[in-house]
C-alpha cells in the first residue's frame, strides 16, 4: 500500500498543476485540440512502457483487446476530457480541479458493479467527507465570480466519464498491464478526437510554436507522468484507492490558482479542503489499519 500511496501523492501534485496550466494553454489552443495533443503527447511517451510490459509478460492482444482498448479511449479522450477542456474555460481553475474531484463517487458506484470493489461503510464515509467538502468548495447559494453552470455541467460531465474510464481501464489492466492499457488507449482515443476535429473543421497544430513549453509540460508531464502514477496507483491497490488523488488534489490546485492566476480563495474554499483532507487521511488510517490485520493473519496462518 505504501507504493500506492507514494503514487497517489506524486499523481495529486501533477493533477493539481492540471488546471492552471490548461487554462493558460485554452487561451492559445482550441479545447479539442489541446485535449488531442496532450495525450497523443501522453500516449506516445507511455507507448514503449507498455509494449515492454507486453513483451515481458508474453501477452498478444486480439481484435478484441484492441475494440476494448478503443472503448476505454473514447471514455478518456473524447469524452472525459474534452468536457474536462471546456469545463476549465467557462469556470475558475480552481473550481474546476474541485468539480473533476467528485469523479471517485462514480468510479465506487461503477467499481461496485463491474470491478467487484465493494462500497463498504468505510468508503462510504469518506464519500461522505470528500462531497460536503465539494458543496462548500462549489458554494451554490452564491456561485463565485468566474464560474458559470455550463462550467460546472461539463465538469460533472468530464468526471462521470472519468469514473467509467478509471473502471473500464482497470479491467484492462488485468490482462495487458497499466502501461499498454495507458498509452494505447490513449492513443485510440486521440485518434478518435482527431477525426472528430478533422471533421467538424476546428484546428490541429495552428499555436503550437507559440506555446510549444506549456503544451510539452501538460503532455509529458500531466498527461504522461500524472496519469502513470495515477493507474499504478490503482494497480497497487483498487480503483477507489487510486482516485484519492482526486480527493488531494483540491488542496493543491487553489494554491496554484492563486500564485499562477490571481485567483481568490474564499472561506468556504478552506472548510472545503479540511473536509476533503479528513476524509482522505481517515482512508488511509482504514487501509493501514487491514494492511496490519491482514499480515498479521498471514502470520498465524503460517
Amino acid at each position: 500500500m505504501r507504493k500506492a500511496y507514494v503514487c497517489v501523492i506524486i499523481t495529486a501534485l501533477l493533477f493539481g498543476s492540471m488546471e492552471v496550466a490548461c487554462k493558460v494553454a485554452g487561451n492559445g489552443f482550441d479545447a479539442f485540440q489541446l485535449t488531442f495533443l496532450r495525450f497523443a503527447i501522453g500516449g506516445l511517451i507511455l507507448l514503449p512502457f507498455g509494449i515492454r510490459e507486453l513483451r515481458q509478460n508474453r501477452i498478444k492482444l486480439n481484435a478484441k483487446d484492441f475494440i476494448m482498448l478503443a472503448a476505454v479511449g473514447t471514455l478518456g479522450i473524447p469524452l472525459s476530457m474534452v468536457f474536462f477542456q471546456l469545463g476549465i474555460i467557462n469556470s475558475n481553475a480552481s473550481t474546476a480541479a474541485v468539480l473533476i474531484s467528485v469523479n471517485p463517487f462514480f468510479t465506487m458506484v461503477f467499481a461496485h458493479f463491474f470491478a467487484n470493489e465493494k462500497l463498504n461503510r468505510y468508503k462510504a464515509v469518506v464519500l461522505a467527507f470528500g462531497l460536503l467538502g465539494l458543496f462548500f468548495m462549489i458554494k451554490p447559494w452564491n456561485i463565485q465570480e468566474g464560474n458559470t453552470v455550463i462550467g460546472i455541467v461539463y465538469m460533472l460531465l468530464a468526471a462521470f466519464f472519468f469514473g467509467a474510464y478509471t473502471v473500464a481501464g482497470k479491467v484492462c489492466t488485468r490482462k495487458m498491464g497499466v502501461m499498454a492499457q495507458t498509452g494505447i488507449s490513449f492513443l485510440f482515443g486521440s485518434a478518435i478526437l482527431l477525426i472528430i476535429i478533422l471533421i467538424t473543421g476546428k484546428p490541429v497544430v495552428a499555436g503550437v510554436g507559440d506555446n510549444l513549453p506549456l503544451l510539452l509540460y501538460v503532455g509529458i508531464f500531466v498527461t504522461g507522468i500524472g496519469y502513470f502514477s495515477y493507474f499504478m496507483a490503482i494497480k497497487f491497490s483498487d480503483a477507489s484507492t487510486g482516485s484519492l488523488a482526486f480527493f488531494i488534489k483540491p488542496a493543491i490546485a487553489p494554491v496554484m490558482a492563486v500564485i499562477f492566476l490571481h485567483e481568490t480563495i474564499l472561506w468556504n474554499t478552506y472548510v472545503g479542503i479540511a473536509l476533503i483532507l479528513a476524509g482522505s487521511y481517515m482512508n488511509i488510517m482504514h487501509q493501514r489499519k487491514e494492511e496490519k490485520l491482514a499480515k498479521e493473519l498471514e502470520c498465524k496462518e503460517n
